[in-house]
């Protein structure tokens, strides 16, 4: 940061200090220094000090007590023109404290500001503006439009000021709330996300669940026959509970409430065809290629964690590549797991900002991936279109 972006944020993060040492340094500028080297003479030189520390000091109070501390300063030019003849440095704030009511008061203080401005332009060139005497009239007029215009030009860059300040403010709370709603948003697709899983588990525990009351059911029956049998029963039972409490605390660890689970079949690789038969169905023209040979079996939440991948992939394509597009999902089993591509040749829309349901499902999408300790990239290609890559490793046992 530059010295003096450092300055601006320090003035702006610390306007009290700031109104404190303007105000004291026109104090010692205005009025102590006037006093101490003989500016202020005569008779009333301790009433001209008192009444031009009134018309400055006040000016610490500025924004935190903006009514009160203007208020302090136009009594006491009220008091300078009733009590004083002479015309004092301090009076120099005037114009300080018509800008600032024009830039942070309401609108009526703003007007008041003006009109109490100019009115004592007025007192001020009939008190101050005829010192050989002579009867009102225009000499006295230069004074008066000077003093008009001084008021005016501060009034005017207060409010310019306070436009500016109102229309930066609804920039920042406009930017807030955009922040709070893709917030929301995120929080949404995320409870989604969660809910379809619990929806989910329910059939990987039951699958795993029905597979070892089963087995046990086979191993009581063997251990009075067969014990070699009910030894290899009871590993696959001990496997399969291995498994199943993988796959349980895997999406415990993410799940926020309870929701009754669906009792539908969940989807594996091996309908991967069917759902390219449906989305070509949908209009989308889409080729799948498959590479290698799995080194072992991927669990079944991995397993539907990659198809539902797959399947996001092309819903997005579908929503906003373009009628024209085409698609291709790749899959691919390497030495560590599976890689998944699904690309198309369209518009690559759903890589915006403006797209919030796309992102909504890549969101939900990376939740799924990272499950199982994989990750996905997804971004418009430097060719045109989009893409989508995952990587789903092997479960360690």
């Amino acid at each position: 940061m530059t010295p003096h972006r450092t300055l601006d944020v320090w003035i702006r993060n610390h306007p009290g200090k700031v109104d404190g040492a303007l105000a004291i340094g026109l104090w010692l500028l205005l009025t102590l220094s006037a006093f101490l080297l003989g500016g202020f003479s005569g008779q009333h030189r301790v009433l001209e000090f008192i009444i031009g520390s009134l018309q400055v000091l006040p000016l610490i109070w500025r924004r935190s007590h903006l009514l009160l501390s203007s208020a302090v300063v136009v009594l006491g030019c009220l008091a300078q023109v009733i009590l004083l003849q002479t015309f004092l440095p301090s009076q120099l704030t005037v114009p300080i404290v018509v800008f600032s009511l024009a830039k942070y008061g309401k609108r009526w203080a703003s007007y008041a500001g003006l009109g109490a401005g100019m009115l004592g332009a007025v007192l001020a060139t009939l008190r101050f503006g005829n010192p050989t005497g002579q009867a009102i009239g225009l000499h006295m007029l230069p004074s008066l439009v000077g003093l008009a215009l001084i008021v005016l030009v501060a009034w005017t860059f207060g409010d310019l000021a306070r436009t500016r300040r109102l229309a930066m403010q609804a920039l920042s709370d406009r930017a807030s709330r955009l922040e709070i709603e893709r917030q929301q948003e995120r929080d949404l697709a995320a409870s989604d996300e969660r809910g379809r899983i619990a929806r989910e588990m329910h059939d990987i525990v039951a699958h795993s669940l029905s597979v070892i009351i089963t087995q046990a059911d086979g191993a009581r029956y063997a251990s009075e026959h067969d014990p070699e049998v009910a030894r290899e029963t009871l590993g696959t039972i001990s496997e399969t509970g291995r498994k199943s409490l993988r796959e349980m605390r895997r999406l415990l660890g993410v799940l926020r409430g309870d929701e009754q689970a669906s009792t539908r079949p969940l989807p594996t690789l091996a309908d991967i065809d069917w759902l390219l038969d449906e989305t070509r169905t949908a209009g989308l023209e889409v080729t799948s290629t498959l590479s290698g040979s799995p080194r072992r079996e991927l669990p079944p939440g991995a397993e539907l964690t990659a198809y539902r991948a797959i399947q996001e992939a092309l819903t997005n394509t579908i929503k906003h590549a373009g009628p024209a597009a085409s698609s291709e999902v790749h899959l691919e089993w390497t030495s560590t797991g599976l890689e998944v591509e699904v690309t198309d040749d369209g518009r690559g829309a759903a890589a915006t900002e403006e797209n919030i349901g796309a992102r909504q499902g890549l969101i939900g999408m990376a939740e799924r991936v990272a499950l199982y300790d994989g990750r996905i990239e997804t971004g418009p290609r430097s060719t045109g279109g989009f893409s989508a890559r995952i990587f789903i490793p092997y479960t360690e046992d």
